[in-house]
């Protein structure tokens, strides 16, 4: 072999691509180790991203679901309100079919009647009258029209009541319109 064909060989086996491998066994171990670890972790955060995944359709099934039980509610409460106030209609209704022919008297108890059927219905619904006399005066609950001096009622409260107000379940629907008391001077 001459020094040109050495050459020519030393150049083809340097432009054949080389493959560097680990020294040791140690560190081919260790080169497994890092691949094996690389899937591992690769794999949980695919499990990861298809339980975000799960988790946000969840919640927007979540949403959905209270959405429509919302409406239902309302729509149960509306259907429950109007089913209370037919007896009062019907009792209107029949009041004044019947106002040309009835006495003073039977129109009275006919509208105490309804007032009773009313109010009970507003009960059952959870409206309570606010009805303060006496009481000391509450601007959360009250509505003060005016001032009025007494000598026999405590200053600061309810003299007299012009328009009760009404509560829902505990909340303000309309405060109580009253007179409170001061003192003379």
């Amino acid at each position: 072999m001459t020094a040109n064909e050495s050459r020519r060989d030393a150049v083809g086996a340097a432009a054949e691509p080389t493959t560097v491998l680990p020294e040791t066994a140690a560190e081919l171990v260790k080169l497994e180790q890092l691949k094996r670890s690389l899937a591992e972790s690769e794999e949980r955060a695919r499990n990861h991203w298809d339980q975000y995944l799960r988790a946000i359709a969840d919640l927007e099934n979540v949403r959905k679901r209270a959405a429509r039980d919302i409406e239902a509610a309302n729509r149960h409460g509306l259907e429950k309100f109007a089913a209370e106030l037919l007896p009062v209609r019907d009792s209107l209704e029949l009041a004044v079919q019947n106002a040309g022919r009835a006495d003073a008297r039977s129109l009275l108890e006919g509208q105490e009647a309804t007032l009773k059927l009313l109010t009970r219905a507003l009960e059952k619904l959870g409206v309570t009258l606010i009805d303060p006399l006496g009481e000391p005066f509450d601007p959360a609950r009250h509505e003060a029209m005016m001032t009025q001096e007494s000598a026999t009622a405590e200053p600061n409260s309810v003299l007299q009541v012009v328009q009760p107000g009404y509560e829902l379940n505990g909340r303000l629907l309309r405060p109580a319109r009253v007179i409170v008391a001061r003192a003379p001077g």
